[in-house]
C-alpha cells in the first residue's frame, strides 16, 4: 500500500495549515459547562462558515466530499493546532453523523446533518447502563410501542455532556422476548423531551462531561427510528465501527504532537535527581526514544486503516486493533509526562487541558467504546478468524 502523499493532498496541507495558523481560536477553551459547549460550537460554525467541516462527509449532505485520507490530514493539523481530541462536538461528527449517513431515513438526513456541521447543536450517547457497559446486548432501558411513539423507562450512564446535548443516540430494549443481541432499537431521542432527567458525574479530574440520564415515560416518535424497529444492534455496531475505526483519528495523530510538546518539555526540565536535563537521563530518553517510535508506528497504522476504510460505508473490525493500540499507548505517554512534570503542576499540556488532567483522563481511554479486552476479543474473531 502506497502511503505517500500526492501534491493535491500536499496543498491541502499547506491550505489546512494557513487557514488555522489565522483562524484557530487564540483564548483558551473553557473546560466544562455551558461556556465549553458554546465555545465548542462557535469553532465549529467557523469552520462551516468558511468550508472546512465536513471534509470527508458525502457533498449531498452538506460534506466537501474529500478523500478519507483529507481528512486524516485535516485531523493532523487540527491537532497540530492544539485543537483537542473529544470534544463537545465529538459525537455528533463522529458517531451520530456517520451512522445517520449509513442508516438513516432522508428525512432524518436532511434535519439534522446540516446542524451539527454548522455547529447548531451537541449530541450525546445512550449506550451505556449500570452493569451494560462492555456487554452492551444486555441493556435493559425499554421502548415500548404506543401509537406512533416509543414510550421510553430506564436508565443510562457515563453519557458524554448529556447535560449540553440536543439529542442523543440511544438504544432501547423493544422485544423483550428476543435474544439480547436482537429486540433492540437505535433512536433519536430530543433531549428535551418530558420525563428526562439528568445528573452529571465528576469524575477523577474534576469534571463533570459524564452523566447519568434517567427515562420515566418519556414519548419519542416512531419516525426518530433510526434503521428498523428491532435491529437496533447491526445500527449500534455501525455507530461503534466508526467510533473504534476513525472516531479517535483526530487523537490518534494528536498523540504524536504531545510527544513532541513532551520531548521539548524534558529540554526544559531538571532530572529526577534535580540535577542536569530529564531528556540526560537515560531511563526517560530511553522511554521517551520508545514513544517516539510507537507513535509513528501508529500514524502509520492509521494511514493505512484509513486507506483500506475509503470507499467502505464504514469501516471494518481493523479498527480495533488501532484503537487498542492507541489507547494504550497514551496511557504510557501520559504516565511518563508525569513522572517528567511531576504531579499537581497545573501547567497546561498541548491543548486547554493540564498534562495532570490528560493523565487522569487516560485512565478511560481503555474503556470508553469497548474495554481493551472486548478488541482484543474482535481482533482474535473477526480479523484473525480464532474461535470464540
Amino acid at each position: 500500500m502506497d502511503l505517500s502523499l500526492s501534491q493535491q493532498d500536499l496543498d491541502f496541507r499547506a491550505n489546512a495549515r494557513e487557514w488555522l495558523r489565522e483562524n484557530f481560536p487564540k483564548q483558551s477553551r473553557p473546560n466544562d459547562g455551558p461556556a465549553m459547549r458554546e465555545f465548542d460550537l462557535a469553532w465549529q460554525r467557523r469552520q462551516w462558515d468558511a468550508g472546512w467541516a465536513g471534509v470527508s462527509w458525502p457533498a449531498e449532505y452538506q460534506g466537501r466530499g474529500l478523500p478519507l485520507l483529507q481528512q486524516l490530514i485535516w485531523f493532523e493539523e487540527c491537532a497540530r493546532a492544539g485543537e483537542p481530541d473529544i470534544d463537545s462536538r465529538f459525537v455528533g461528527l463522529n458517531h451520530a453523523g456517520p451512522t445517520l449517513i449509513a442508516n438513516g431515513t432522508p428525512e432524518q438526513k436532511a434535519f439534522h446533518l446540516p446542524k451539527i456541521l454548522a455547529g447548531e447543536l451537541v449530541w450525546c450517547q445512550g449506550f451505556s447502563e449500570p452493569g451494560s457497559g462492555s456487554d452492551l446486548a444486555s441493556l435493559r432501558t425499554s421502548g415500548v410501542i404506543d401509537g406512533d411513539d416509543l414510550v421510553v423507562n430506564g436508565h443510562k450512564i457515563w453519557t458524554s455532556f448529556a447535560d449540553l446535548a440536543s439529542y442523543q443516540e440511544l438504544l432501547v430494549r423493544t422485544d423483550p422476548s428476543a435474544a439480547k443481541h436482537r429486540g433492540l432499537t437505535w433512536v433519536i431521542c430530543d433531549m428535551s423531551l418530558p420525563g428526562i432527567t439528568i445528573r452529571p458525574i465528576k469524575t477523577l479530574d474534576g469534571l463533570s462531561h459524564f452523566c447519568e440520564v434517567f427515562y420515566d415515560d418519556v414519548r419519542i416518535p416512531l419516525a426518530n427510528v433510526v434503521g428498523q424497529l428491532d435491529d437496533g444492534w447491526r445500527v449500534a455496531m455501525s455507530t461503534l465501527s466508526f467510533e473504534r475505526g476513525t472516531a479517535f483519528t483526530a487523537g490518534q495523530v494528536q498523540l504524536t504532537a504531545v510527544v513532541e510538546r513532551l520531548l521539548e518539555v524534558t529540554h526544559e526540565r531538571p532530572g529526577p535527581a534535580g540535577q542536569d536535563r530529564a531528556i540526560d537521563d537515560e531511563e526517560i530518553a530511553g522511554q521517551l526514544a520508545t514513544l517516539r517510535a510507537e507513535v509513528t508506528a501508529l500514524r502509520a497504522l492509521t494511514y493505512t486503516h484509513v486507506l483500506r476504510s475509503a470507499g467502505q460505508s464504514q469501516p471494518g473490525p481493523e479498527g480495533s486493533m488501532v484503537k487498542l493500540f492507541y489507547t494504550e499507548l497514551r496511557q504510557r505517554v501520559m504516565r511518563l509526562a508525569l513522572e517528567v512534570i511531576g504531579p499537581g503542576s497545573g501547567e497546561r499540556g498541548l491543548t486547554a487541558a493540564s498534562w495532570d488532567e490528560d493523565y487522569l483522563a487516560s485512565y478511560s481511554d481503555t474503556i470508553a467504546g469497548g474495554t481493551s479486552e472486548i478488541q482484543r476479543n474482535i481482533i482474535g474473531e473477526r480479523v484473525l478468524g480464532l474461535p470464540r
